[in-house]
This record gives C-alpha cells, structure tokens and sequence, in this order.
C-alpha cells in the first residue's frame, strides 16, 4: 500500500514538474502539430464530448482556436458539437421513448424539465446551449426523449452552440496574448465565471 502511494505521488510530482516547464512556445509547437493532422481533429475532440460530457468542451475548443486560427477553429468546433449533439438526440429518440415515463416516475424532478422542453421547445434548448457549463448531455438526451420535433431542436442547436463556441474561441484564440496581457485574462475569467454561474442558475432551476 505504501508503495503505491509513494509510486503515485512520485508519478504526481513528474506530471507537476513537467506542466510546470512548459512555455508558450512549447504549447504553440504542439498546437502546430496537431493542426498538421488536419481538421478531424478538430471536429472529433467536440463531437466526443457530447457523448462523454466529463471531456472538458472548453479546452478543446481554445484548442481548436490556437491551432486552426479564430474561424476555421470556430468551424470545428461548432461542427463537432453540433453533430454530437445531433447524434446523441437521435440514439435517445430512437432507444430512449420507451424510458421516458419510467424516468419521469423515478425522477420527480425530471418530470418539469421535461415539461419546459415539450413546452416551450426551441427556447429551453437555445438558451442552455449558450452556456458552456450547462448539462448539455441532459438536454440533448431529455430533447430525444420528448415529443419536439428533430427540426425544431437541430436549429436551436446550431444557433446555440455557434454563441457558446464563438464566445470561447474569441476569448481564447491568442494564448500569448492573453498572457502577455494579463487584463484580457481577467476578462477572459470573469467571462467564464459569469457563465459559469448562469449556466448553474438556469440548471438548478429547471433540473
């Protein structure tokens, strides 16, 4: 038991020395290779996370921005996204309406979330893709589950998710100068933050 816990905190501190030595440069050289595998990349990182929501969606699509420039970076990312989302409505859809009442009947909670869905149907659904940090997994499965129509949520989707990763891929798409300018940081932070806790009201409030 000691042993793994002194192999793990030896491995912790080889992890921390490493990230400690990275420079800007080090992390442009990276970006630039893995711009060189082309834009697939660009688009399968942001398509995962719509199945493994525990990805981080932000790094990848500041990522994409440093790698790709400011617009095709965008592109990919809201690509990728959207066509996760997309997917991940149509498995729920196709698999998941012979669970909708069984859910609903487990989850009480679920029961209005689902009810705001089917009711106001585009809203619900632009709005909490607008915010990075919302359970975006949850509203594309609770959309497939309900009754609104596949048109009706592929376009709040694309709207929704082009504000999300706009305003990520404009806020991080110039490392340097983020860092050489500490101000735009800051804005940069308090950003995040702000959607953050918007994306946390809007959850603890319909979920």
């Amino acid at each position: 038991m000691l042993a793994a816990m002194s192999m793990l905190a030896s491995r912790w501190d080889a992890i921390v020395t490493f990230f400690r030595g990275l420079t800007l440069d080090d992390i442009q050289h990276f970006l630039d290779r893995y711009s060189a595998l082309g834009p697939l990349p660009g688009i399968i990182l942001p398509l995962l996370e719509a199945f493994l929501p525990f990805l981080p969606l932000v790094v990848f699509v500041v990522a994409n921005a440093n790698a790709y420039g400011l617009w095709l970076g965008f592109l990919l990312s809201w690509i990728g996204a959207f066509i996760g989302a997309a997917l991940v409505f149509m498995l729920a859809r196709r698999f998941g309406s012979r669970w909708s009442d069984r859910i609903r009947k487990r989850m009480p909670k679920m029961d209005r979330f689902f009810d705001w869905i089917e009711r106001k149907g585009f809203t619900p659904i632009f709005v909490l893709s607008c915010f990075p940090f919302a359970p975006s997994a949850l509203v594309n499965i609770a959309s497939g589950m309900s009754k609104i129509p596949l048109h009706t949520f592929l376009i709040a989707i694309v709207l929704g998710k082009a504000v999300m990763i706009f305003t990520l891929s404009f806020l991080g798409h110039d490392l340097r100068a983020l860092v050489e300018h500490p101000w735009r940081l800051i804005v940069a932070g308090v950003v995040l933050v702000a959607l953050w806790f918007a994306g946390k009201k809007l959850e603890s409030r319909y979920l």
